[in-house]
């Protein structure tokens, strides 16, 4: 195990996971990267393990599976690894109307965005609080902020993100544990083309880099803070969103996601 400790980061072959891979690596944390893309994953553990002399550990999983979570956290107490970042990355968005969407779909993201980060954090928090303490970091969304017309179970999942992870900090305070949701608006990453929602107006402004966007959440995680919004036009969406009656609120996110 590295000085810094050991990183696992869900959705680690692509966008915002991948660029937190190398910040991890480039500080000196060994990392475990979690994605469905086994070739992908060691492809990049050898460049981030030559780059940075860290050790990276690939486990192949999909999400999606309720029995994931056990095994990778099976995986690698089996090894003695411990775990001191758990970054719940991975993520994806069933677009459309929620009455013409395939159920099957909308479930699976659910899996992935809700249940799985959910498992994993109880799988390896009481190993944090009884070991070297720990940082985790949740992906939320601007979505987490308002109800999501179109991305209706998205974004309810994401405002389950940001309410369980400012939850689960004041649980901690005052522990050796640290949580930070980061919620970003649109980013450029395959997310948008997966998710079949590059048309959508939300995604014609203000884009960030997916490299932004992780630098923006690593300090913040390393800060301790409990949610960041990275990007000023981001914050001010959500600030004017507040102010709107919920159902308003819905109206103007289905004209952002039309």
């Amino acid at each position: 195990m590295s000085v810094k400790g050991t990183a696992l980061i869900t959705g680690a072959s692509e966008g915002i996971g991948y660029e937190l891979t190398r910040l991890f690596a480039r500080d000196g944390y060994d990392l475990v990267l979690v994605a469905r893309n086994e070739a992908k994953l060691n492809e990049i553990a050898d460049d981030l393990s030559r780059a940075h002399g860290i050790d990276a550990r690939v486990i192949a999983k999909d999400l999606s599976k309720p029995e994931a979570p056990e095994e990778i956290y099976s995986a690698l107490s089996g090894d003695g690894v411990g775990i001191t970042a758990l970054v719940n990355n991975a993520g994806y968005v069933v677009y459309g109307p929620f009455a013409e969407n395939d159920v099957s779909d909308e479930l699976d993201m659910l899996q992935v965005l809700v249940t799985a980060p959910t498992h994993l954090t109880g799988l390896f928090l009481d190993d944090m609080l009884k070991g070297r303490g720990g940082k985790i970091l949740n992906m939320g969304s601007i979505g987490s902020f308002a109800p999501g017309p179109l991305t209706a179970a998205y974004c309810a999942a994401k405002a389950y993100v940001l309410s369980f992870s400012h939850a689960l900090a004041e649980e901690l305070r005052g522990s050796n544990v640290s949580v930070t949701a980061v919620c970003p608006g649109a980013t450029r990453t395959q997310f948008a083309s997966r998710g079949k929602v590059e048309g959508v107006l939300g995604n014609q402004f203000g884009t960030m880099s997916a490299r932004k966007v992780a630098e923006i959440a690593y300090k913040a995680l390393m800060k301790n803070k409990r949610h960041v919004v990275p990007g000023a036009h981001n914050k001010a969406l959500i600030t004017s969103g507040r102010l709107l009656p919920i159902a308003f609120q819905a109206r103007v996110s289905r004209i952002f996601m039309s």
